[in-house]
């Protein structure tokens, strides 16, 4: 009896939980009603974002795009006072080419390429366990599908809408990204 009680409990315990999720996917309207771990562990509001040009993007140690991390810096280094800022996902999807752990991935890249944008755990950008972040952006009216690579881009404006999304192979020191970014900090 004491089984079946914890067994009936478990499940409508997830049952509470996937209906709040999807409660919660349902609502969200804008990018500043999520949140997100940090890098560290830390439960951050994206809210805390709310009024900056937003860039999204997900990154990996292991990638041939991975010295984007450096132009990817330059680029925050640029704007960050003006109200932008980066935000990077690490995500072993692609290829295995994010064999790292968190605490290894913010060495790696405050290390290598001297990254100082905030940083979120390791997750999933793709599929059906993709994180929430990434649900809000591919399912976005105008720019739907997961990614299909690691440094896919996405732009959301200052009002928490996903306004462009660029692919692997733009450099993000591009002057189509530098465009977008400079016209939506002007909203």
């Amino acid at each position: 009896m004491i089984k079946f009680l914890l067994s009936l409990f478990t499940v409508s315990s997830v049952l509470v939980s996937s209906t709040q999720v999807l409660a919660q996917d349902a609502n969200t309207s804008s990018f500043f009603d999520l949140s997100a771990k940090s890098i560290s562990g830390d439960e951050l509001a994206l809210s805390s974002f709310s009024g900056k040009v937003v860039l999204v993007i997900n990154i990996a140690s292991q990638c041939g795009f991975t010295s984007q991390l450096g132009d990817l810096e330059k680029l925050y280094e640029l704007y960050k006072d003006q109200g932008f800022v980066i935000l990077g996902f690490p995500s072993n999807d692609f290829g295995g080419q994010e064999p790292l752990d968190n605490k290894a991935v913010q060495k790696f890249c405050s290390s290598k390429y001297g990254v100082s944008f905030p940083l979120f755990e390791k997750g999933h950008v793709s599929g059906a366990e993709k994180q929430p972040v990434y649900k809000f952006l591919t399912e976005s009216k105008n720019f739907m599908g997961d990614p299909g690579w690691n440094f896919v881009k996405f732009i959301v404006g200052k009002d928490g809408s996903v306004r462009d999304r660029f692919s692997s192979m733009t450099n993000p020191l591009s002057s189509s990204v530098k465009k977008q970014i400079e016209a939506l900090l002007k909203e």
